[in-house]
């Protein structure tokens, strides 16, 4: 499994506006044939910090992801909402195994 924790700093005046078109990705996201969680995650001491988990079955599934539609438009969306440049981090994903 493929995964990658994307950390997201949020302009002060634009979370609730992440939250919603962060949750439009969200939706289409796990209809992906290769998805296996996409979870978005708010910080509970900065509201302004999110984690989106985003686990794909493979490399290949994840590389497909960035080609959708519904990511593009959520990419060119939030991009200025952003605090800071947002940054992934790649895991390989052991347990579960499917």
């Amino acid at each position: 499994m493929h995964v990658t924790l994307v950390h997201v700093s949020v302009k002060s005046g634009h979370i609730d506006d992440f939250i919603a078109a962060t949750r439009r990705n969200h939706e289409a996201s796990i209809q992906e044939p290769g998805n296996r969680r996409f979870d978005v995650l708010q910080s509970p001491e900065d509201p302004s910090h999110f984690i989106l988990y985003e686990a794909y079955a493979s490399a290949d599934d994840a590389a497909a992801h960035k080609q959708t539609a519904h990511y593009q438009s959520w990419r060119d969306t939030v991009a200025g909402w952003m605090a800071e440049l947002r940054r992934g981090v790649h895991y390989n994903g052991l347990y579960p195994e499917d």
